[in-house]
């Protein structure tokens, strides 16, 4: 794996880091997934490798041979520059997506249908063998992506040893295509316990308390650690799925991205709505409904054409991005 970062010139790099941008952008948005973007751009083998060969062995490398022979055998430039990129566009476009969430959600909510139908068909085209097996897998991922949609949030949980549970399935999550880590995080009841952490750690630094510091301090220190651990052991079980039943894999794949479909679908009825990080109400539990249903209950239109138009573009990002991907 090393080897394969040494030989990426500062250009293979400028492409490496806006993909992390893209995958940023896509783990922003609760029904998006950033493992998608991996997947489709290329480089989703080469991140599952390098997050695998983070294991006791890196100790003994470090012991032995030092920082550089270790950075080089844990293909640490890919990981630096990769979660640049996702972090610069967490920061930078967190706001903006919100903001069209809020102002333009059927526009943007078809966007994303568009660039996930297409994601399924792109990983759909990677299963070698067509039989029982591979569709019955496929119909597995498509219902407990469905599912996922569609269960009812749990009550916020107080303990750290939930919120590190929670951090271990989100960072699941986050890197299986199809199936988003914010979401989940919605689903355990965790989301605004984890964002209430990060805006309370962020007022104790401001006020310097130490009390809120070392509250919420620990709480995203549990957190994150529950996403080390949960990466690194999912990562080694998935690459190992991979190498044993690389068709029946891919299947559940993209049956999880043809079910998360339903939590994208651009027309939706708000049944209830919780608090955010800001204290402002926003959606909470949804219910998908017909653009005609739309216009009737909420009197606006429904922007059906634009919104079929943005669908239609994002499919053809998706495309585009795989055939850029193609030819590096």
């Amino acid at each position: 794996m090393a080897s394969k970062s040494n030989s990426r010139s500062t250009k293979d790099f400028v492409f490496l880091y806006l993909k992390g941008m893209a995958m940023g952008a896509a783990d922003v948005v609760p029904g998006v997934s950033g493992g998608t973007i991996a997947f489709i751009t290329g480089i989703y083998q080469e991140l599952l490798d390098t997050i695998k060969g983070f294991n006791l062995s890196v100790f003994k490398t470090l012991k032995s041979e030092g920082i550089k022979a270790t950075w080089k055998k844990t293909n640490a430039t890919f990981l630096v520059v990769l979660f640049a990129g996702i972090f610069t566009s967490i920061i930078s476009l967190a706001k903006g997506i919100t903001f069209l969430l809020t102002t333009y959600p059927i526009l943007l909510w078809a966007f994303f249908f568009g660039l996930i139908v297409a994601s399924s068909l792109i990983i759909g085209k990677y299963i070698k063998e067509w039989n029982a097996k591979t569709i019955g897998m496929m119909i597995l991922g498509a219902a407990v992506a469905f599912y996922i949609t569609i269960a009812a949030p749990s009550q916020i949980p107080d303990g750290l040893i939930y919120i590190f549970i929670s951090g271990c399935i989100a960072i699941c999550a986050m890197i299986l295509p199809g199936i988003s880590g914010s979401f989940i995080l919605l689903l355990l009841g965790a989301y605004a316990t984890v964002l209430g952490s990060i805006s309370g750690l962020v007022d104790g630094l401001k006020a310097a308390d130490a009390e809120l510091i070392v509250q919420y301090g620990t709480n995203i220190s549990i957190f994150m650690l529950g996403c080390i651990v949960g990466i690194i052991a999912f990562s080694n079980f998935l690459s190992w799925m991979f190498k044993k039943a690389y068709s029946l894999t891919m299947a559940l794949l993209t049956g999880f991205m043809i079910g998360s479909l339903n939590k994208v679908w651009p027309w939706k009825e708000t049944c209830s709505y919780r608090e955010n990080s800001h204290g402002k109400e926003v959606a909470f539990e949804q219910i998908n409904m017909l653009p005609d249903n739309f216009e009737k209950l909420y009197g606006e239109p429904s922007q059906l054409w634009m919104a079929i138009g943005l669908c239609i573009f994002g499919f053809l990002v998706v495309f585009m991005m795989e055939k850029m991907a193609a030819s590096k």
